[in-house]
C-alpha cells in the first residue's frame, strides 16, 4: 500500500510520492484555485431590483452536455439551469424528489454493526430533501439520486423520465433495492457505478442498460470495507474510486471491486470529479489518479458535490445554500 506524503517549501510547493519500490516521483507545482465572488449573478426581485439566490441546501452540481452548470438544491425547482458564468437559464425537476430527509443514528441507539444512518418522512421531513446528486453522462443525460427514495433516475435535459435504479420508495439490499444511495459514476465501457450508501455500505454495478453486474462492500474499516461510501467517481482506465467519508479516506478498486489502495486520513473529503485531463478533484484537492496532490482550491473545502466546466472552472456545492466557483491561478 502506497503513502502518500506532501512537503512544503517556502517558494514551490512541491509534492512527492513514495511509491512501493522506492522510488521518488516529483510533480509541477501546485497552482491554486481561486474563488469567483458572486457567482450566480443575482436574481431580479418583481420590482426589478437585484437578489440573493434562496437556495436550499445546495448537494450537488453537474456539467450539461452544452456546458450549462445544473445546480441541484433542496427546494423549490430542485435542478436550476445557469450559464457558466453564472447567467439563470431555467429551473425545473419539482415533484421528482421525495420529500424525506437522512438522519444520523446515535451510537447508543444502533444494533451491533447497523448503520448510522437513517430517515424521517411526513411532516419532519422537508420539501426535496431525497436530492443527493446529479450528474451527466456522456451521452448527456442527467442523472439524479434520491437518498431517502433509494431510487436513482435517468432523465433527458427536458426533464423526461428513461430509467430508474432501485425501487422507488422502497429500501432493501437486493439486485433491485437501495438503502439510501449516495452517488453515481460512469465506466468507460458504459457500466454504472452507484454508491449505495447511508443505509447500506456497498457499490453496485449495472450495466448501460441497468441489468445488475455485481456489488462489494460491507461495513466496517478495513479495505473493500465502508463506513459511508458517500461519492463516487470512474477514471478513464476504468479504476473506480469512492469517498468512505466516515473513514475519512478514499478508497480505490478496479472494475470488478478489487481493492487497489487508499488514500488516507482525509478531512471534509465527500465528493469527487474526474477531469476530462484524468486528474480527480477530492474534496479541495486536485490529484494524480495515484493521489499525489497537484493543485488545492484556496480556502479549502471542496463540497458535498463538485464538477468542472468545459473551460476548466470548478464549481463546489455547498449544504449551506450556496455554490463556489474556482478558476485556476498561478502558483504560490
Amino acid at each position: 500500500m502506497r503513502k502518500h506524503t506532501v512537503r512544503r517549501f517556502a517558494v514551490v510547493l512541491a509534492i512527492v510520492g513514495f511509491a512501493a519500490g522506492g522510488a521518488i516521483l516529483a510533480q509541477p507545482p501546485a497552482a491554486n484555485y481561486a474563488e469567483v465572488p458572486e457567482w450566480p449573478l443575482p436574481a431580479t426581485t418583481a420590482a426589478g431590483t437585484p437578489s440573493v439566490w434562496n437556495f436550499g441546501q445546495v448537494v450537488a452540481v453537474a456539467t450539461g452536455a452544452g456546458g450549462n452548470i445544473l445546480v441541484l438544491h433542496r427546494g423549490a425547482q430542485p435542478i436550476l439551469v445557469f450559464e457558466p458564468d453564472g447567467a439563470f437559464v431555467r429551473g425545473w425537476g419539482e415533484g421528482l424528489f421525495s420529500n424525506g430527509k437522512v438522519m444520523g443514528v446515535a451510537p447508543e441507539d444502533r444494533a451491533p454493526g447497523a448503520s448510522g444512518y437513517t430517515a424521517v418522512y411526513g411532516p419532519a421531513g422537508c420539501h426535496a430533501c431525497g436530492a443527493h446528486a446529479i450528474r451527466v453522462d456522456p451521452d448527456g443525460h442527467v442523472w439524479v439520486v434520491d437518498a431517502p427514495g433509494h431510487a436513482v433516475y435517468k432523465l433527458r435535459e427536458t426533464g423526461e423520465l428513461l430509467m430508474h435504479l432501485g425501487t422507488p420508495g422502497v429500501s432493501g439490499n437486493s439486485h433491485n433495492t437501495f438503502n439510501l444511495p449516495t452517488d453515481i459514476a460512469f465506466a468507460p465501457n458504459g457500466d454504472i457505478y452507484v454508491s449505495d450508501g447511508y443505509g447500506n455500505a456497498r457499490i453496485v454495478r449495472f450495466s448501460k442498460e441497468g441489468r445488475y453486474l455485481g456489488e462489494w462492500g460491507s461495513r466496517g474499516t478495513g479495505p473493500g470495507e465502508f463506513g459511508l461510501p458517500h461519492g463516487i467517481a470512474v477514471a478513464g482506465d476504468g479504476r473506480v474510486y469512492a469517498v468512505d467519508r466516515d473513514n475519512r479516506r478514499v478508497q480505490v478498486f478496479d472494475a470488478e471491486g478489487k481493492f487497489l489502495d487508499q488514500w488516507t486520513e482525509l478531512t471534509g473529503v465527500q465528493a469527487l470529479f474526474v477531469t476530462p485531463e484524468q486528474r480527480i478533484w477530492a474534496g479541495g484537492a486536485l490529484r494524480t489518479l495515484d493521489g499525489e496532490i497537484l493543485a488545492e482550491l484556496t480556502g479549502g473545502g471542496g463540497g458535498h458535490g463538485m464538477t468542472v466546466s468545459h473551460a476548466g472552472e470548478v464549481f463546489a456545492a455547498q449544504l449551506s445554500g450556496r455554490v463556489r466557483k474556482f478558476v485556476a491561478g498561478s502558483p504560490d
